[in-house]
C-alpha cells in the first residue's frame, strides 16, 4: 500500500483535535472536574468537546479518500475491518495499561473513543458497499433521528431481555457492563450510535472535500451554516435533540449561557453534534490556507493521529507522576489504581490549579511533536506494512 495523498485541511483539523484532546486528558489526571460554574474549569472541558466528533467524522472522510486511491471497495472493506479490530484490541489492552500503569484487568476494561472508532470502522467495512447517496442518508438520518430513542431503556423484564441489555448499552446508552459474575466491568464511554452515523456522514463528505477548491469551500460553508443555525434553533426551542434542557436550572449551578452550550456528549446528542461539527466543517477552508510554521506544526499531529494517541496517554500519565512527586514528595497511589474517570476519585487536596494543568499540557504536546514528526516522515517515505494501521 502506497502512502495516501494528503489533504492539508484534514491534517490540520485532525491536528487541532489531537492538541485539544491533550488538554482533556491532562485534566483527568489533574483532578480538575469535567465542568462546573467556574469559567476556566467549564471551558477547559467544553473546548475539548470538538475532539471526538472531528475524529469520527474525518475518519470517515479519510476512508473515502483511501478508497478513491485504492480503486477497490473490496480492498477498502478489508482494510477497515482489519484496522477496526486492531483498534478495539489496542483499546482493551495497551491503551488500558497506559491509562493506569497497572496490569490488573480484573477491575475494569475501557470502551473509550478508540473502541468506538474501531467498531465503527468494522461496520463501515459493510456500509461502504452502499451507493454514496445511501451512505449520506444513513449517516445524516441517524444523527438527526437517534434522540428519538432517548425515552427507551435497556430491556430487562425477562431473562432474554436481560441478556440483550449489554448489547443495547454498547449500541446506544453506554454505561458499565458487568462481565460474568466475578469478571471486570466494561466501562462503555462511547456507544456505537450515533457515532457510526457521524463516520458514515464523514465518508459521504469525502465527495465534497475532493471538489474543485471554490466549489468545495462554498459547500463547506453552506453545510456548516445550516448545522450552526439548526443548532441555535433546536437549542433555543429546547424540545428535541438533547435530553439536557437548558431551561431547567436544577440540579446544576451553571449560569444560563453555560447551560445553553452544555449539550450531552454521552451518548452524543443531535444538538451536541451540530454544535461541534458545524464549526469544524466551517474551519476546513481556513485550515487549507494554514501553510505557515504553526499550520505545519499542527498538521504533523494530524498526519499520524493514532501514533499520537498511543503516545500521549502514557506521556501525560508519566507527567502526572512527576507532578505528584514534586508536589507531594511521592507518586500518589491514585495514579496507579484505576482510570482517572473511574472509581476511586482523586484524594482530597489532590486537584491541580488550572495554570499547572496548562503548563503540563504545553510541555507534553511540545515533547510529542518530535516523535510524531519522525513517524510522519518515515511513514510517508519508507513505511513498514504495520504503519498503515497506526
Amino acid at each position: 500500500m502506497q502512502p495516501t495523498r494528503r489533504i492539508h485541511s484534514i491534517d490540520v483539523a485532525r491536528g487541532v483535535a489531537m492538541v485539544l484532546m491533550a488538554i482533556d486528558h491532562v485534566r483527568v489526571y489533574s483532578g480538575v472536574p469535567a465542568g462546573g460554574p467556574n469559567p476556566g474549569v467549564f471551558f477547559t472541558r467544553w473546548i475539548t468537546n470538538f475532539v471526538a466528533p472531528a475524529f469520527a467524522f474525518l475518519s470517515g472522510t479519510s476512508a473515502y479518500l483511501l478508497g478513491q486511491r485504492l480503486g477497490s471497495k473490496r480492498a477498502l472493506s478489508r482494510y477497515l475491518l482489519t484496522r477496526g479490530l486492531i483498534l478495539v484490541l489496542l483499546e482493551l489492552t495497551l491503551i488500558r495499561v497506559a491509562w493506569t500503569f497497572n496490569f490488573d484487568f480484573s477491575e475494569y476494561l475501557l470502551a473509550g473513543v478508540i473502541w468506538m472508532l474501531g467498531w465503527c470502522m468494522v461496520l463501515m467495512a459493510a456500509i461502504i458497499w452502499l451507493p454514496i447517496w445511501a451512505i449520506a442518508t444513513f449517516g445524516v438520518g441517524l444523527i438527526f433521528l437517534h434522540n428519538a430513542m432517548d425515552f427507551l431503556a435497556p430491556p430487562t423484564d425477562t431473562a432474554a431481555q436481560s441478556a440483550l441489555a449489554p448489547l443495547w448499552q454498547i449500541l446506544y446508552f453506554g454505561g458499565p457492563i458487568q462481565i460474568g459474575s466475578h469478571g471486570p466491568v466494561l466501562a462503555v464511554l462511547y456507544s456505537i450510535v450515533p457515532w457510526i452515523g457521524v463516520m458514515a456522514a464523514g465518508y459521504a463528505f469525502g465527495a465534497v472535500i475532493t471538489m474543485e477548491s471554490r466549489r468545495r469551500d462554498n459547500t463547506c460553508v453552506a453545510i456548516a451554516a445550516a448545522a450552526i443555525v439548526l443548532f441555535f434553533l433546536l437549542r433555543t426551542i429546547d424540545v428535541y435533540g438533547d435530553p439536557r434542557h437548558w431551561h431547567v436550572t436544577a440540579p446544576t449551578r451553571l449560569p444560563t449561557f453555560f447551560r445553553y452550550i452544555n449539550t450531552t456528549k454521552y451518548p452524543a446528542s443531535l444538538q451536541f453534534l451540530l454544535m461541534t461539527l458545524g464549526p469544524t466543517i466551517l474551519l476546513l477552508p481556513l485550515f487549507d490556507r494554514a501553510r505557515g510554521k504553526v499550520g505545519e506544526w499542527i498538521a504533523t499531529f494530524g498526519r499520524v493521529p493514532m501514533f499520537y494517541y498511543l503516545l500521549h496517554i502514557p506521556t501525560i500519565h508519566f507527567a502526572a507522576l512527576v507532578v505528584s512527586l514534586v508536589r507531594e514528595g511521592k507518586a500518589d497511589s491514585w495514579l496507579f489504581t484505576n482510570h482517572p474517570m473511574m472509581n476511586p476519585p482523586p484524594p482530597d487536596g489532590y486537584m491541580w490549579p488550572l495554570s499547572l494543568l496548562y503548563i503540563v499540557f504545553i510541555v507534553v504536546v511540545t515533547l510529542l511533536y518530535f516523535p510524531c514528526r519522525w513517524y510522519a516522515r518515515r511513514r510517508a517515505t519508507d513505511p513498514a506494512p504495520w504503519m498503515h494501521y497506526i
